[in-house]
């Protein structure tokens, strides 16, 4: 059993992010100083800006003492399933309260579209994806790396994930430069949002919708990995997703995702519990999975 990934996963369930000093936070600044010197307007400075993190990523996992304190406190740093939820749950209590200006503004701090003239549907629709996306992304992929590489694997990810958060948005400056960021976080979360599509349509309330869904709108979703993780949560909770987002003037006219009535203030609630369920499944289904290293150690004895 990887007890690391147990125990990290438990930390942030109790703890949260660290308050002070995130070593993510010091990977962002880092990354953006890095970026001053290497940004050209070409994808090959941008395949070596993220060969520069993400190997270091890798070189600093590689070079810390393996140990189930290690795995711990590096699954600790790089899970965001508490903050998720608190975000989320902040949003569900506006929009309970009946307070929409104050959902709106809440909601901009988990979705990068314009939320200013959002109604309730739109608001909750925007917590639900970001809910589903996000378990997926924070959680249930780190997880898969952590189990499949350990420390490095897990800095890796929180590596290349930040990275695409910060350079793969399309952009004028960051169209070519940020090609390579966008395209490693894609494989690298190809297997985590399958395994968390899977388990919110087993762990749902309709898995049969669910499933349909998942087969069915998925691929009209501008993600490859997105699209099955919230058309998988929308047939789960009965309700649509998708549609028009707008960006900062950039629109977007996404597929309809699911067959059910547009969320509610509700559902934020109900998509929080789908999240927790899928997340701690995934982390029991990942500890107890036999790691590369444990295969060898079994095939050698």
């Amino acid at each position: 059993m990887n007890a690391g990934l147990l125990l990290g996963y438990a930390a942030d369930r109790l703890l949260g992010d660290p308050q002070r000093g995130h070593p993510v936070a010091g990977f962002g600044s880092l990354a953006a100083a890095l970026e001053r010197r290497t940004w050209g307007d070409d994808r090959a400075r941008g395949v070596a800006h993220v060969a520069l993190l993400v190997g270091g990523a890798v070189l600093l996992g590689r070079a810390l003492p393996t140990s189930t304190v290690t795995t711990a406190a590096a699954t600790w740093v790089v899970l965001g399933g508490t903050s998720l939820d608190r975000e989320a749950a902040a949003v569900g209590a506006f929009l309970e309260a009946g307070d929409l200006p104050g959902a709106r503004r809440q909601v901009g701090r988990l979705v990068g579209r314009r939320t200013d003239d959002l109604d309730e549907a739109g608001v909750a629709r925007a917590v639900v994806e970001s809910v589903a996306e996000n378990t997926s992304d924070a959680v249930v992929a780190p997880l898969v790396w952590g189990a499949v590489a350990g420390v490095p694997g897990l800095l890796a990810y929180r590596a290349a994930n930040t990275l695409d958060a910060m350079v793969g948005h399309r952009s004028e400056r960051h169209e070519r430069f940020g090609w390579a960021a966008a395209r490693l976080d894609d494989v690298l979360n190809l297997p985590g949002a399958r395994l968390t599509a899977a388990l919110a349509t087993v762990l749902g309330g309709d898995p049969r919708g669910s499933l349909r869904a998942w087969r069915r709108d998925a691929g009209g979703h501008p993600s490859p990995n997105a699209g099955p993780v919230e058309a998988a949560f929308a047939g789960a909770l009965g309700v649509r997703l998708g549609g028009t987002n707008d960006y900062a003037g950039r629109v977007e006219h996404r597929a309809v995702l699911g067959d059910g009535r547009a969320p509610a203030a509700h559902d934020v609630r109900r998509a929080r519990v789908l999240a927790r369920r899928v997340q701690l499944a995934s982390v029991v289904i990942l500890a107890l999975a036999p790691t590369p290293g444990r295969r060898r150690r079994r095939a050698r004895a």
